[in-house]
C-alpha cells in the first residue's frame, strides 16, 4: 500500500489509521524524515504514534550523512522482507517522488544528481583539491578509481556524484541498473489531493506547531554540530531560516514566514512532479482515500 501526497496533506495520519486497522507497519518514503536529528522540524511521527503502530526507516540516518535513493531502495527492500515475514502489511508513506518511482519503476538510468550534492562536491574540489576526492573515490568505488587518472577532476566528480546520489557505482548503472522493488500493478496506491487554500493553512499551522514544540531548539542543536550547510539535513524546510534567526540575522517571525513560503513552493512542485512522473496514480481527497485503497486491495 503506497500513500503519497504533498507536504502537510495528512498522509501520516491516514497511514496511521490504515496500519492500525490492517495490522500494518508504516514505512517512511520521505527523504528528510530519515534523519534522526530532525524529528520536530520534519514532522516525523511522534513517539506515541510510533508506539501505537510499528514504524520503519524513520530517524535512522545521521544528519552528517548524504542519504541517497539507492540506499533507500536497499533499506526498504530489507524492511519489506521483514514485514512480510512477520505476517504484517507494509504501508509506505511519504512525499519524495523519486523514492516511489524507484520503488515501482526501478532506476534503469542514472538519476539526476541533486544540486546540493553536486555543489558540495565541487566546493570540496575547490577547497581541498583533486587528491582528496580521488582518495575518497578509491575508498568508496575502487573499481572506478582505477579506471580514472588521479588528476581527472571531472571524471572523479562524476563518479562520486553518482555514488553519493544512488549508493551504486557508475559501472553498476551502466551494467544493469536497479530493478523495481514492487510491481505497480500489484499494489494499492493513492496521491492525496488537497485544495490549495486548505494546504496553505495546514502548512502554516504545522510550522507554528513545530515552533511551539521546540523546533528552534532542535535546529539550534543541529547547528551546533557545524555540519556542511549543503548536506540535505541542513537544507530541510525551516532549517536554513531558523539558523539565520538563531545567528541574529532575522526575527523569528521572518524565519517562520520564509520557511512557510519554501514549504508552499515545495508542495506545488510535489503536485507537478507526481502528475507528470507517475500519471497512473489515483488522485483522491482524504475523505475518499480509505475507500479507494480498500477497493484496490480487493483487486490484488
Amino acid at each position: 500500500m503506497l500513500i503519497a501526497g504533498p507536504t502537510a496533506s495528512g498522509k501520516s495520519a491516514l497511514a496511521l489509521t490504515l496500519a492500525d486497522k490492517l495490522n500494518g507497519v508504516i514505512v517512511n518514503a520521505d527523504s528528510m524524515q530519515v534523519y534522526r536529528d530532525l524529528r520536530i522540524i520534519t514532522a516525523r511521527p511522534s513517539e506515541d504514534e510510533e508506539a501505537r503502530v510499528p514504524h520503519r526507516l524513520y530517524g535512522h540516518v545521521d544528519a552528517a550523512e548524504n542519504y541517497s535513493v539507492g540506499r533507500w531502495c536497499r533499506d526498504v527492500t530489507a524492511a519489506l522482507h521483514d514485514i512480510r515475514a512477520a505476517g504484517k502489511r507494509p504501508v509506505i508513506v511519504g512525499g519524495t517522488g523519486l523514492y516511489f518511482k524507484a520503488l515501482t519503476a526501478g532506476l534503469a538510468a542514472v538519476p539526476p544528481v541533486p544540486a546540493d550534492i553536486r555543489g558540495a562536491l565541487r566546493a570540496r574540489l575547490a577547497s581541498k583539491g583533486v587528491g582528496e576526492l580521488y582518495a575518497e573515490l578509491m575508498r568508496v568505488d575502487s573499481q572506478a578509481a582505477h579506471r580514472i587518472m588521479p588528476n581527472d577532476g571531472s571524471r572523479i566528480l562524476r563518479a562520486l556524484e553518482v555514488m553519493e546520489t544512488t549508493g551504486r557505482s557508475l559501472a553498476d548503472w551502466h551494467r544493469d541498473g536497479m530493478a523495481p522493488v514492487l510491481d505497480p500493478a500489484d499494489v494499492a496506491k493513492i496521491f492525496l489531493k488537497t485544495e490549495r487554500a486548505d494546504l496553505v493553512a495546514r502548512i502554516e499551522a504545522r510550522f507554528a506547531a513545530m515552533l511551539d514544540s521546540g523546533g528552534a531548539d532542535e535546529v539550534r542543536t543541529l547547528a551546533a554540530r557545524k555540519l556542511d550547510p549543503l548536506l540535505p539535513a541542513m537544507k530541510a524546510h525551516g532549517v536554513p531560516w531558523l539558523v539565520r534567526h538563531l545567528e541574529g540575522e532575522i526575527t523569528l517571525a521572518e524565519a517562520a514566514a520564509g520557511a512557510v513560503m519554501d514549504t508552499r513552493r515545495y508542495a506545488k512542485r510535489q503536485n507537478t512532479w507526481f502528475r507528470n512522473q507517475l500519471p497512473d496514480w489515483p488522485w483522491v481527497s482524504t475523505d475518499e482515500a480509505v475507500n479507494s485503497l480498500e477497493m484496490q486491495l480487493k483487486r490484488e
